[in-house]
């Protein structure tokens, strides 16, 4: 990350940033050109009618849900001679309403059918309108989700559900050819992001099949970045997958939203409950680890469906986006995240925090073919229906998020590795603000333009990671190292950082590798960088230039919040001062051990590791002399030192504690490829 984007994420650790679809997904469209889609035309009121009856979806909401789906209606107002819906009137009223009923006021789903001209291939859309949403990535005034059943009229049978996600940046929840008629709707807390549930367990989200029970989406997978290996790409429904995700209260005119004087009926306890709620990314030293997980409460079902199976709390009334299209607006100002952020974030991702448009008003209600996000599933609908084009080529970036953590077989502070996250994260690509939640730790993002962008990760309780990327055309980028880029709880943290300014050479890219981890960081240099490392590992900076030539520098974590990386050079001396660094450091912890007077086994590699170490110093001073003969016969001394040096350790590993003998090891691997590229360096 640059040094400014470090510093500004970490006074206020913002959102985070963004991935996309697999490789996978795209494979064998990448020569395609996007194909048009047919118009569409609506189905006449008898007809359309019958469809949404026959689909109406059954809808299973959180325990913990405040909005649910409504008409609008009773909250509109003229605006200079047009019909509006205030957010302010939207959210008291409804709250006001809500409490005074004690059950959700009017419970309304809308429906929109068109079809495709000389196709028999329909869509019935259900269009569900909220007085508010709260998430950990946006907050706004109004909601409105959709979920699309494509049916063939042939046989009047289903051929794909697509349910809303995020943004057009996330893929949708998607089923080709679903056994079922009713689709079941899992609407995610605060933000209603619509998940399928097409399995024997009506009320959970199942992303793999497990058992003799099928997966609830059949979005492609990401089958190669191992990191993300046979993961269908939708973003689902985290909570229900056992996941930890934190929302966050939105601001207005610099307070809470509860606290403003045009929401008299709305308190605290109407937005999203504190247990579920963090004040900001950047108070907590750790993430949360007491969120609750997802648990359904209401279920909602279409009042003319008498199904005894489904147990259904609320009848909602099932009526045409035609009733509701007299209204011109869903109007209120933009809001503000709690925390500090700069009035510029803000308005780049204003989109997520201000309101939302009317359907009517949208490209995927006249054509509901814009919402598909999987090309398989619009590819097989393009072969089926003339009406549907062949898919766009996609431009995707995709990174699987961890946490990194100390090794429990490297010594303490020496070692560190990544594992599975337990709280979801954020992600934004700067050049195309739409801040993204993760999904089991992955971040999607699609239709990306071709170049250079930097993306930017973060989360409750850890420090941001931000990297420039280049997105290549028509293909999948992997951020990350091999598609994954951990995090570091903000406790255990420590930034490493790195000037190019201050480099004789033109730096280009800095890596960081730990012994135990291996490489964690790999990006381009943009100016002043800085990566968050934990403080119990033990790392090795690479440095390239824009000669190719490589670098290298040994870093170790102290108490201290920042470690400067000096005057970061390529070439001969570069590697050859790391070699002698690494392997004093070596020697200098192997002869502090108290092995009760030593093996002559263990005193042999101190002694190697001496002799090693003293002929990469020599090495390092004829580079910086400008003698490259020499400087290759005491690195090639060193080569034939490190051969020594580990029939030396394979000789002493019985008087080594275990830890120990692996972190030599380790770094001794390090040094043989760091003495390799400086025999082969052709900078002094």
């Amino acid at each position: 990350m640059t040094e400014y984007a470090s510093d500004l994420l970490d006074r206020r650790a913002f959102l985070a940033a963004t991935a996309a679809v697999g490789t996978s997904a795209v494979a064998g469209c990448s020569a395609l050109e996007a194909g048009e889609d047919a118009t569409t035309t609506p189905v006449d009121e008898g007809r359309a009618r019958e469809l949404a009856e026959r689909f109406a979806p059954t809808l299973y909401f959180d325990s913990a849900e405040q909005w649910f789906p409504t008409d609008p209606r009773p909250y509109e107002s003229d605006r200079e001679g047009e019909t509006v819906v205030d957010g302010f009137d939207a959210l008291d009223g409804y709250t006001e309403r809500f409490r005074a009923a004690e059950t959700p006021p009017d419970p309304t789903v809308f429906h929109n059918v068109v079809t495709y001209d000389d196709s028999p291939l329909a869509v019935v859309q259900y269009w569900a309108y909220s007085a508010f949403d709260q998430f950990t990535t946006n907050f706004h005034w109004h909601d409105w989700e959709v979920l699309h059943v494509f049916v063939d009229t042939d046989s009047d049978e289903p051929a794909l559900f697509v349910a809303s996600s995020h943004s057009r940046s996330v893929p949708n929840n998607e089923f080709l050819d679903p056994d079922r008629t009713v689709p079941r709707i899992l609407q995610e807390l605060g933000s209603h992001s619509s998940a399928l549930s097409v399995n024997e367990e009506r009320d959970r989200f199942q992303r793999l099949p497990t058992g003799g029970d099928i997966a609830d989406i059949t979005n492609r997978v990401v089958d190669d970045v191992e990191s993300l290996a046979s993961i269908p790409v939708a973003y689902g429904l985290p909570r229900d997958e056992g996941s930890r995700l934190p929302y966050v209260v939105p601001e207005l005119d610099g307070a809470p939203l509860y606290e403003h004087d045009r929401l008299p009926s709305v308190e605290p306890e109407d937005l999203v409950p504190d247990e579920l709620t963090v004040r900001s990314f950047d108070s907590l030293s750790a993430p949360p680890t007491d969120l609750p997980e997802r648990e359904t409460g209401l279920v909602f079902e279409f009042e003319g469906r008498n199904d005894p199976g489904t147990d259904a709390d609320v009848a909602y009334e099932l009526r045409s986006t035609a009733d509701i299209e007299h209204i011109s607006g869903f109007t209120g100002p933009q809001l503000s995240f709690e925390f500090s952020v700069p009035e510029a974030v803000e308005d780049a991702v204003a989109g997520h925090i201000t309101t939302t448009g009317e359907p009517w008003n949208q490209p995927r209600y006249q054509n509901p073919a814009a919402d598909i996000s999987d090309p398989n599933h619009r590819r097989e609908l393009a072969e089926r229906y003339a009406a549907i084009g062949e898919p766009a080529p996609v431009n995707a970036v995709v990174t699987a998020v961890s946490s990194l953590v100390e090794d429990g077989e490297a010594p303490d502070g020496e070692g560190v590795t990544t594992e599975d996250s337990a709280v979801e994260s954020v992600a934004l690509l700067e050049s195309d603000p739409s801040a993204v939640p993760t999904f089991r730790g992955v971040a999607v993002a699609q239709g990306v333009d071709a170049g250079q962008h930097r993306l930017t990760v973060n989360g409750a309780g850890v420090e941001p990671h931000s990297e420039s990327i280049t997105v290549e055309d028509r293909g999948v980028t992997a951020a990350g190292v091999d598609g994954e880029i951990p995090l570091v709880t903000r406790e255990d943290a420590t930034k490493v950082t790195v000037d190019p300014t201050e480099s004789e050479t033109e730096v280009t890219d800095f890596a960081l590798e730990d012994d135990f981890g291996g490489r964690l960081y790999d990006a381009p240099v943009e100016g002043p960088d800085a990566v968050y490392v934990h403080r119990g590992g033990a790392y090795t900076g690479e440095i390239r230039d824009s000669d190719d030539e490589l670098g290298a520098v040994r870093v170790n974590p102290t108490d201290e919040d920042r470690i400067a990386v000096e005057r970061p050079t390529t070439g001969k001396e570069s590697l050859a001062s790391f070699l002698a660094t690494i392997t004093e450091e070596t020697r200098a912890e192997i002869e502090g051990l108290d092995l009760d007077g030593r093996a002559n086994a263990v005193q042999g590699l101190v002694r190697a590791l001496e002799a090693t170490g003293s002929a990469a110093q020599r090495a390092a001073r004829r580079a910086a002399d400008g003698d490259r003969e020499g400087a290759d016969r005491r690195l090639v001394a060193v080569q034939s030192g490190f051969e020594q040096v580990a029939d030396n350790l394979e000789r002493a590993a019985d008087g080594l504690p275990d830890p120990i003998e692996r972190a030599v090891d380790r770094r001794l691997s390090q040094a043989r490829k760091r003495v390799e590229q400086a025999l082969d360096a052709e900078k002094l």
